[in-house]
């Protein structure tokens, strides 16, 4: 495709503003070994197995299509330049992945994207790059993308603005699975089965090998939901191993053998992830209950007098986001996480044990951009309206952990952020690691141990100088201190 570029004038030589350009879209596609990171989102997200058909459209040299086939699924893959004669055929899943943004034309990137959708059958993956990588692309403003120094085009997407082309071209309502990802689905069944898998993951069971170990992972499951399962809900080996017995009697079976505080418990919580569902589904507009998935229709009819009042008190949990005095109040009793002048950190595990509510701002968020597949500890702003997902990937082993990536989301302009500190020689870290945790969190004592021998030792006397890697060995320094593990010793004479 020939097409023109403004390039800067040189005052040496005559005028001239325009030049031939030819667009080289193949040299964007990239060798790689293993599956791309939209593809394995999606492998994980939506549980694919052995008999999907995914098709690649658009799959460059075809990492992707070989990562796919050693995973046992049916793959093709298609490529105008690199695979033309690929097979083209309709497909559960469609992988569209870095494609749009090296499309020049706006009406062609639509074009492309809608024939993508031509061919999905049950949920199109859509991928690009976003805003908050134009440092790392070197090149000269065109349109409205870039043209690069290898003489191709980059059109860098807001994160949000991903979300909406792809709802505005296929029709249907589409969710975030990461920042630029984005999954569009055939049916609403499919759309709410992800939703509810994302808000609630499936319970595990335990292993099964004979009746009385069958009837032991009911009991479990009910204590876990706080409902006795259907047969339907039950995976195949226990109910092959209970398919004999009549409903009512393993039902009595099972009440008799299940501690009743631990359903109970199961049940406040399982009601509540049913609220925050069906707050989060009113996003992507709520349907009939005949459309939820069979577990959250039974956790309805178990919790809820109806489906109606259900919805009502998720829309009343909706309406409080918007009370400030509301959300503040809410951080600062929350049983798990750490309560500042600002904001609410808290840490990845401890996120089932927080309000409903703050559950529902940091889903918002999700939905608004994408939630990250890396993040440690989640910031939840009551001060204005943004979340930010923090990624300390020593946690659990650096006493001070140090920040590696910040991806943050004002839910004001719906604009997002990304931090990388990966090069960085003097990056933010953690103290009192206790604090973002729940308190019956396992590793809590460890933790808390040590943050009690720091305040002993003087080092947290000068909170502002202790935030940055280098701040903080000067004051171990300076106390005579130093880490071995999760304990502080004194520090060696030289």
């Amino acid at each position: 495709m020939l097409l023109y570029v403004d390039l800067p004038l040189d005052s040496r030589e005559a005028p001239m503003t325009l030049q031939p350009w030819s667009s080289h879209r193949h040299r964007t596609a990239i060798g790689r070994v293993g599956l791309s990171a939209p593809a394995r989102q999606a492998v994980v997200d939506l549980q694919m197995t052995d008999g999907a058909e995914v098709l690649d459209y658009g799959c460059g040299r075809g990492g992707d299509v070989r990562a796919l086939e050693h995973l046992g699924l049916d793959v093709s893959g298609w490529d105008p330049v690199h695979r033309p004669d690929g097979n083209l055929k309709p497909s559960d899943i469609v992988l569209l992945t870095y494609v749009l943004n090296v499309i020049e034309k706006p009406d062609e990137r639509r074009a492309t994207l809608a024939r993508a959708w031509e061919h999905t059958k049950a949920a199109l993956v859509v991928s690009a790059r976003l805003r908050w990588e134009r440092n790392q692309v070197k090149g000269t403003e065109y349109g409205d993308g870039i043209i690069t120094s290898r003489n191709t085009f980059q059109h860098l997407f807001a994160a949000s603005e991903l979300r909406d082309f792809v709802q505005d071209v296929t029709g249907v309502r589409c969710l975030s699975a990461a920042p630029g990802i984005v999954y569009a689905f055939r049916s609403d069944e499919a759309r709410l089965a992800y939703l509810a898998r994302q808000i609630t993951p499936d319970a595990a069971w335990l292993a099964s090998e004979d009746t009385a170990s069958a009837i032991a992972a009911v009991v479990d499951h009910l204590e876990q939901r706080g409902r006795v399962p259907q047969l339907e809900e039950m995976p195949s080996p226990v109910m092959g191993l209970l398919r004999h017995m009549r409903p009512q009697e393993l039902k009595r079976l099972v009440e008799q053998a299940a501690d009743p505080l631990k359903v109970e418990t199961g049940a406040e919580r399982s009601a509540l992830d049913t609220l925050l569902f069906l707050a989060v589904e009113l996003f992507h507009g709520r349907g009939p209950a005949s459309s939820l998935p069979i577990p959250v229709q039974l956790d309805i009819r178990a919790f809820f007098s109806s489906y109606a009042e259900a919805c009502k008190r998720a829309d009343r949990l909706l309406f409080k986001l918007r009370d400030d005095a509301y959300v503040r109040r809410a951080m600062n009793g929350s049983l798990a996480g750490k309560f500042t002048a600002t904001a609410l950190y808290v840490h990845r595990r401890a996120m089932p044990r927080i309000p409903t509510i703050l559950r529902l701002y940091e889903q918002c968020a999700s939905i608004a951009a994408g939630r990250p597949p890396a993040w440690s500890v989640v910031k939840l702003r009551h001060q204005g309206r943004g979340v930010s997902w923090l990624d300390y990937p020593e946690f659990d082993s650096d006493p001070h952990p140090r920040l590696s990536t910040s991806y943050a989301v004002d839910l004001k302009t719906l604009k997002a952020s990304f931090l990388s500190y990966a090069d960085s020689t003097n990056r933010p870290l953690l103290h009192r690691k206790h604090e973002f945790l729940a308190p019956d969190d396992p590793d809590v004592p460890k933790y808390q141990r040590l943050t009690e021998a720091e305040v002993r030792a003087g080092l947290y006397e000068h909170p502002h100088l202790i935030g940055n890697e280098e701040g903080w060995e000067r004051e171990l320094a300076r106390t005579g201190r130093s880490l071995r593990g999760h304990r502080l010793i004194l520090r060696a004479e030289s």
